[in-house]
C-alpha cells in the first residue's frame, strides 16, 4: 500500500542518517570541522562514501540538513499537544520546560555543537529560533509585558531575553546538567517573570 503522507521517511533512510550525525558528533569532538573529511565521517558511520552522498551533497549541505533537522525537532516539541493544552498563563513556563527535556534528552549532540565547538550554523540557527519565541511571547502580552511598560524598545528586549535564554542553555550543558530541566524551567520562568513574583507555580 503507497503511503501519501509526505513526513513518512524509510527507517533504513533514517537509521543512516543517525549514524552519519553521531559520527559527525563523534569526531567533532577530536579534530576542527575544518579538518573533517567525507571519508573520515563515513568511515566513522561504518558506512561507504557513495552511501554518504546518497544523502548529502558535501559536508556544507550535510550541516544545513542537520541543523534544519534540529530546528524542526525542536518545533515539533514546542508545538506539542502538552503544550498547546496548557491555559495561556501557564503555556510559557511548559514551553521553557518541554525545550528544556528536549536538550537534555539529545545533550551529547547539543553540547558538543553548543558548548563545545559552537558550530556557528546551529548556534545561529538556534539564537533565530529563541528570537522567534520571545517575539511571540512579547507580542501575545502585548501592552502588559514588562518590556511595553518599562519603555523598552522591542528589538532590544529580543536580543537580551533570546541572548539570555540560549546562553544559559550553553553553561547549563557546559556544567554537565547540573540541574534538572523541571528546576531550571522554573528558576528561567521566574527571571523572565521578575516583575511578577506574587505568582507562584503550581
Amino acid at each position: 500500500m503507497a503511503d501519501n503522507n509526505k513526513q513518512y521517511t524509510d527507517p533504513r533512510i533514517l537509521r543512516t542518517r543517525i549514524l552519519i550525525k553521531e559520527a559527525f558528533v563523534h569526531l567533532l569532538q577530536e579534530m576542527e570541522i575544518e579538518k573533517m573529511s567525507v571519508s573520515r565521517i563515513a568511515e566513522r558511520a561504518t558506512i561507504s562514501r557513495v552511501t554518504f552522498y546518497l544523502h548529502y551533497r558535501d559536508i556544507p549541505d550535510m550541516l544545513e540538513k542537520m541543523a534544519d533537522e534540529m530546528i524542526e525537532d525542536i518545533q515539533h516539541v514546542l508545538d506539542s499537544e502538552s503544550v498547546k493544552k496548557e491555559s495561556s498563563e501557564d503555556a510559557d513556563w511548559f514551553m521553557i520546560l518541554r525545550l528544556l527535556e528536549h536538550i537534555a534528552e539529545n545533550h551529547k549532540f547539543y553540547k558538543v555543537i553548543l558548548a563545545s565547538k559552537k558550530v556557528p550554523i546551529f548556534t545561529e540557527r538556534l539564537s533565530k529560533l529563541m528570537a522567534e519565541i520571545i517575539t511571540s511571547r512579547l507580542e501575545h502580552l502585548g501592552s502588559n509585558s514588562f518590556s511595553y511598560k518599562a519603555g523598552i524598545q522591542k528589538d532590544i528586549a529580543i536580543w537580551h531575553g533570546s541572548s539570555a535564554l540560549l546562553g544559559t542553555i550553553v553553561f547549563w550543558l557546559r556544567n554537565d546538567m547540573p540541574y534538572t530541566p523541571h528546576f531550571l524551567a522554573k528558576q528561567l520562568f521566574s527571571l523572565f517573570n521578575a516583575h511578577n513574583q506574587d505568582k507562584s507555580f503550581k
